[in-house]
């Protein structure tokens, strides 16, 4: 059954309704989740995800840079592809209702795009990105990861939770290569705060001046790509940002 039939693809466009995929706003990351695991980098066929960058070997002829940690409904993901088209990007999401409409989504932007090869550089997989980090990426692989409105996790007891602390960035500092930029945003404010201290915490990052953050062109997508911002936008609500840059490290 190609898309033009399926009840849950849009007649008009050809890509999935979103509200046959909603499910609930946040997942809990330390629970126990059921679907398989890379061991290692090596491990993961990352041919799946890109096969128009498959080369004779049956490899792909580039490496993942870009990850999108609890990437929702894919915005930035396809913002991002035809900014960055030579890039290998790929969407990190818990949540398999959600995960499952990103890969439509993407699919069906394949199918449907006016320019040849178009979408091809980015994909997404289900996986809990607080526990296996290192079973996707090799050491300075990436050089952007983002983390975009993630759940706050109000209550102190929950803190252990929230996908930026000071132990979790031991982690994504080993897949940032020297260089590399974390982006986080959130619409509240003492989660703003948390993830701005544990990063100005941590010895392997730095924040970025001013300057360096207005000539980015990431920037501004961090708030209108995503579902999340656009709401705030429409709301007037504010956003706390926090850019942070992989040093290299020091002996």
């Amino acid at each position: 059954m190609d898309s033009e039939t399926k009840p849950t693809f849009s007649k008009s466009t050809g890509l999935p309704r979103k509200r046959f995929y909603r499910a609930r706003a946040h997942s809990n990351p330390l629970s126990d989740s059921h679907f398989p695991i890379p061991v290692s980098p090596a491990h993961e066929d990352f041919s799946l995800h890109f096969p128009k960058f498959v080369e004779a070997d049956n490899k792909i002829s580039k490496k993942v840079e870009f990850a999108d940690i609890g990437c929702g409904f894919g915005g930035l993901l396809i913002s991002l592809a035809t900014l960055f088209p030579d890039t290998l990007m790929i969407g990190m999401e818990l949540r398999d209702k959600v995960t499952e409409y990103v890969k439509e989504r993407i699919l069906a932007l394949r199918r449907t795009s006016s320019e040849e090869g178009q979408y091809e550089n980015i994909s997404v997989v289900r996986t809990n990105s607080m526990k296996y980090i290192p079973n996707y990426f090799e050491k300075g692989q990436l050089s952007k990861m983002f983390f975009l409105f993630p759940d706050p996790h109000f209550k102190e007891k929950n803190h252990r939770r929230r996908v930026i602390s000071t132990h979790l960035l031991d982690e994504y500092a080993y897949v940032l290569r020297a260089g590399g930029i974390i982006y986080t945003i959130t619409d509240v404010e003492e989660l703003g705060e948390w993830m701005k201290a544990c990063l100005e915490k941590h010895p392997m990052f730095e924040s970025l001046t001013q300057e360096e953050i207005d000539s980015d062109p990431v920037v501004e997508l961090l708030c209108s790509a995503t579902e999340e911002g656009q709401k705030v936008a429409r709301n007037g609500g504010q956003t706390f940002r926090a850019i942070f840059r992989r040093i290299a490290y020091v002996s």
